[in-house]
């Protein structure tokens, strides 16, 4: 088990850090880290002897959180920001269709599974509450917020 990145290396953190309890005067739930920050590493530490963790530095909000090696990506590398990660709530924006049948209905809720990043765009696989154990892929122009999140509603 070898650390991807190093002490001193710049990082970028793919998706919302939030606190899962174990970071002290924050309560559960919130906000740690916006995906897209950039920080640097701090330590290199191991959980349960099969995880690397990484603390990171984000100088912008002075905070120190610990992140696991598929939340980073080097700090250089290409980054395409996404407006949704796993686990949101959405909304379809607009109905979508197979063989010119409606599959899924304007203002279906779903939730996203993955974020995909490719070519310059930004897609999702998405489940639709309407539609049973099928995965489809929605480009992010498909799609809304099912509700403004805890972060949207404080910045508006």
């Amino acid at each position: 088990m070898q650390p991807a990145w190093e002490y001193g290396d710049a990082v970028r953190v793919t998706r919302n850090v939030r606190n899962d309890g174990t970071y002290p005067g924050v309560d559960t739930g919130d906000l740690l880290v916006r995906r897209g920050s950039v920080g640097n590493v701090v330590d290199v530490g191991t959980f349960l002897m099969d995880q690397i963790i990484y603390s990171v530095h984000f100088l912008d909000i002075n905070r120190i959180v610990g992140c696991r090696a598929e939340e980073l990506i080097g700090a250089d590398e290409d980054w395409l920001p996404s407006r949704f990660e796993a686990r949101e709530q959405v909304r379809a924006a607009k109905p979508l269709s197979a063989n010119a049948e409606v599959l899924v209905p304007v203002d279906a809720i779903g939730e996203v599974l993955k974020v995909l990043r490719a070519d310059g765009n930004v897609d999702y696989h998405v489940h639709f509450d309407c539609q049973p154990g099928r995965v489809f892929a929605v480009p992010e122009s498909a799609l809304t917020a099912s509700a403004p999140t805890r972060d949207e509603s404080s910045h508006a």
